[in-house]
Formats: C-alpha cells, sequence, structure tokens
C-alpha cells in the first residue's frame, strides 16, 4: 500500500525523499500513446493477489523480466499486424530466431534451412545449434522439388526460411513451402524483416511462427534494437517462458520507440517500396551495374504472396568489374546513403554484405550461395528518390572511374 501524505510528513527526510512520488493516479484519464513502464517490479494491495500473479503472469505483472506492460502493448500490436494469436518480444531479432527454434524443437533435431538467410542466423545455425546436436541442412527454397526432396530425406522437425532474403532479394513462396513443411510433420519459421507486414503476412500462407527483428522496419527510425515473434497460442506458451527465463527480453524504452514506429509502418514502406523500384529499374540500364535484385523486376513471384503492389524497400545489385576497393570506395562516396549494418530506417542505407551481415562466411560459401565479392545491398529510405539516384550516381563514378 502506498503511504498517505500525513504518514510521509512523520519520516525523516531521507525517507520521504525515496518514497515520495512514486506515482499519480489518472482517475479517468488515459494516455493516447502507450505509457513507458519502467518499473523493475510491481507491487499488489496485499501478498494474496501476488502470489496469483506469480502464479499465472497473464493476470498481471510481479517483474518485468516476466512481463512488462509497454512491452505487452507491443505484443499485442505485432500480434493484431501479423494476426496470429500472440507475440513475444526480445532483445534482438537474434534473440527472436534463437527462441523461434529452441521454442519448437530441441536437440537432436533436424533443421532445413534456405541457404541464402542472414549470415549471422547462418552462423548461429553452424555454429550453436550444431553444438548442441541439431543439424542443419541447406536448400534453394526456390527450388520446390529440393525442399521436397530434402523435407522427405531428413523428416526435419523445423524449416526456416526468410520471406524475402538477405541479401539476393529472393522470394520464398511460403504457401507452397509451408504445404511441404507440414507434410513432413515440420514448423514452418519465417523471418519477416525484409518484407514487413504491410508487404507480406506469412502466417495466412501457412507459417507457424513469423519472426522479426524489430530494430529494422517497424520500429523504423534507427533508434532502438528488438525482436519478436508472432505465433498462435499453442507455441506462445513455451517461447514466453523460455524466454523469461533465459532473459533475452526487451525493455520498455526499446519497446516503445517500436509501438511509436509501428504507427507510421505502413506510410514508410510504401513510400521506400515506391522508392526502390524507381531506383532499381534505373540501376538496370546502367552500364555499370552488372546485376539488379529486386522483386519488382518482373521475376516469376507468385502474386498471392504480396499484400499489395509494392515489392519492399531492399534491392541489391552487383558493381560491373568491382572488388573489394571499388566497392569500398563506392561507400566512401556517397554523401546522402549512409554506409551501415542496418536496414528499415527513414533514410537510405548500403552495406557491403561480404564485409558485414555475411562476414562469418568464407569466400566459398558465400560464391556458393550467389553472394559476390561486388555485391552492394540498399535499404531504401524515404527521401525523394532523385536525390537518392543522383547520390549513387556520383558514387560510382568515382568507385568505376
Amino acid at each position: 500500500m502506498s503511504l498517505s501524505r500525513s504518514e510521509l510528513d512523520q519520516l525523516m527526510p531521507s525517507t520521504r525523499a525515496v518514497h515520495a512520488g512514486k506515482g499519480v493516479d489518472a482517475a479517468e484519464a488515459r494516455p493516447t500513446a502507450a505509457p513507458i513502464h519502467v518499473a523493475t517490479a510491481f507491487s499488489y494491495p496485499d501478498a494474496r493477489m501476488l502470489d496469483d500473479v506469480f502464479e499465472d503472469n497473464s493476470r498481471g505483472y510481479v517483474y518485468s523480466r516476466y512481463g512488462n506492460p509497454t512491452v505487452r502493448s507491443l505484443e499485442q500490436a505485432i500480434a493484431v499486424v501479423e494476426q496470429c494469436d500472440e507475440a513475444i518480444a526480445f532483445a534482438s531479432g537474434m534473440a527472436a530466431i534463437h527462441a523461434a527454434i529452441t521454442g519448437v524443437a530441441g536437440p537432436g533435431a533436424k533443421i532445413l534451412a534456405s541457404q541464402d538467410l542472414y549470415g549471422a542466423t547462418h552462423a548461429l545455425l553452424r555454429t550453436h545449434f550444431a553444438s548442441i546436436n541439431m543439424e542443419t541442412h541447406f536448400v534453394d527454397m526456390l527450388d520446390l522439388d529440393a525442399v521436397r526432396d530434402a523435407a522427405t530425406a531428413i523428416q526435419p522437425a523445423i524449416v526456416l526460411a526468410e520471406s524475402i532474403s538477405n541479401p539476393l532479394i529472393r522470394v520464398t513462396d511460403i504457401a507452397a513451402v509451408a504445404e511441404i513443411a507440414h507434410g513432413a510433420g515440420a514448423r514452418l519459421i519465417i523471418d519477416n524483416t525484409f518484407a514487413s507486414p504491410v508487404i507480406i503476412r506469412p502466417a495466412a500462407l501457412g507459417a507457424d511462427l513469423v519472426v522479426h527483428s524489430t530494430t529494422k522496419f517497424i520500429a523504423g527510425h534507427g533508434d532502438t534494437t528488438g525482436g519478436v515473434i508472432a505465433t498462435s497460442s499453442r507455441f506462445a506458451g513455451p517461447i514466453r517462458e523460455q524466454a523469461k527465463l533465459f532473459g533475452a527480453v526487451t525493455g520498455p524504452f526499446d519497446a516503445f520507440l517500436a509501438i511509436r514506429g509501428l504507427k507510421t509502418l505502413d506510410l514508410r514502406v510504401r513510400q521506400q517500396s515506391r522508392n526502390a523500384r524507381k531506383i532499381a529499374t534505373t540501376l538496370t540500364q546502367d552500364s555499370r551495374i552488372e546485376r539488379v535484385n529486386y522483386p519488382g523486376l518482373g521475376s516469376a513471384v507468385p502474386d498471392p504472396l504480396f499484400l499489395c503492389e509494392d515489392r519492399g524497400a531492399l534491392l541489391s545489385f552487383e558493381i560491373a568489374g568491382a572488388g573489394r576497393e571499388e566497392i569500398f570506395a563506392f561507400m566512401d562516396a556517397l554523401k546522402l546513403c549512409i554506409p551501415a549494418t542496418t536496414l528499415g530506417d527513414v533514410f537510405s542505407l548500403v552495406l557491403y554484405p561480404a564485409m558485414s551481415s555475411h562476414r562469418s562466411l568464407t569466400p566459398e560459401q558465400r560464391h556458393a550461395i550467389g553472394i559476390r565479392d561486388n555485391l552492394v545491398r540498399m535499404s531504401v529510405g524515404i527521401e525523394d528518390p532523385r536525390d537518392i539516384l543522383a547520390d549513387v550516381n556520383q558514387a560510382l563514378a568515382t568507385a568505376t572511374g
């Protein structure tokens, strides 16, 4: 119970300073934005109520590692936009990927994964999960016959893919892969970070768990780090317990920033996608560019995958004849676009996969996947596309002479 003013007045000055100002009852007023609940722990009027919440955390909050009202607001919002029963927030996208895998399978399980996953996910599978006897088989997810053959042969517990792959921007036929996975008795995990719920909604196509790095498009402003899993009630309980025990939970400030970003997700992604299409189309006509990877360039992508005409804000391209030094020169010459190891922000970003996102792979492993040494990945922002193109053009001129 809180101390009254008269009770506070009877205490020593140092004690009054500690216990005064613990909170104000807002009565019937409700804030229009989600409040940031920074408290580590929560108290109740009596011990019996506290005991009830310890027994069942869904009844309230006792400790922020177990659950926090601001974090719960984010989880509820993600569940709504991904049209899933529940969502569980984590401290990063990689923590979410880890929890998604361990939430549905354990040591000894086999994983069938897309060969061109994000480099850190690739490394997680090859190192940590391999060390606990979880064997991963990599396959070209666009080759459905190969996926079907591999699923039949190894009987995986998990099939893991990205809706739009990093960094080759290849689009997974989620509905077809889901059918194959479920036919083999596997759970399908889809990393939907590159697409966002604006472009693709994997759960509606058969995915069992949908993962996001909320650091990227969902938060969208380059000022927070986080991850989330959206899934059914069947899987949410064990994953939430795992998050509580492992402690890889997001904090209230990060959750608040992700909630704020989510409100403008649709506006940002649609503008970024329109910009990306213009830039990708223009680069295909540039003799200095050997190849452009972007879903909106007429590739054979099943239209039912997409929720709208937009195809996302990510593209990648190969600079003709370039190697490491030429790519570095290109990145150093950029003035508007920012060379940084992230994506999905309101400003345009470029990244050299061989140096950053896929650094953990050997050159041979990268080349086998299709990530060549002249490949640049670009996350297009909301700037005017003419300014973005002008900056890319002058940087190409510097890099290629």
